[in-house]
């Protein structure tokens, strides 16, 4: 295990990875910060070809709204999709400037916390 500390828009977090070995595919699951809420939206380790960045859901709902498409430009802060939680909307921003790498959900999907929903390059 390496304990790893990362900034996620002025937030530290302390986490914990474990590495895996050479066989283990680069999409393999990090632990989450343990005393820290989760971000709207937080980088993640690579994944291939899908985007260097995903964006994974903030909590479980309802995905009501997807604003991007797979080839758009976003800018750090842009609404990419909103989530419904007990009857209200959140919006998940772009932690960072870039392009729409893939989007992994479909409007109407329910979506558990930690569900990536969209990567970026």
């Amino acid at each position: 295990m390496k304990n790893l500390r990362i900034t996620v828009n002025g937030t530290a977090y302390d986490v914990q990875v474990e590495e895996l070995g050479s066989t283990a595919s680069a999409s393999a699951p990090a632990a989450a910060p343990a005393s820290a809420p989760a971000p709207a939206a937080k980088p993640a380790a690579p994944s291939g070809a899908a985007g260097s960045v995903a964006v994974k859901a903030p909590m479980p709902g309802t995905v009501v709204n997807i604003v991007v498409s797979a080839g758009k430009a976003v800018k750090a802060g842009d609404d990419l999709v909103f989530i419904e939680a007990m009857k209200m909307e959140t919006p998940v921003k772009a932690p960072q400037d870039g392009t729409v790498a893939t989007v992994e959900v479909a409007k109407g999907e329910s979506v558990d916390s930690g569900k990536v929903l969209v990567t970026l390059n």
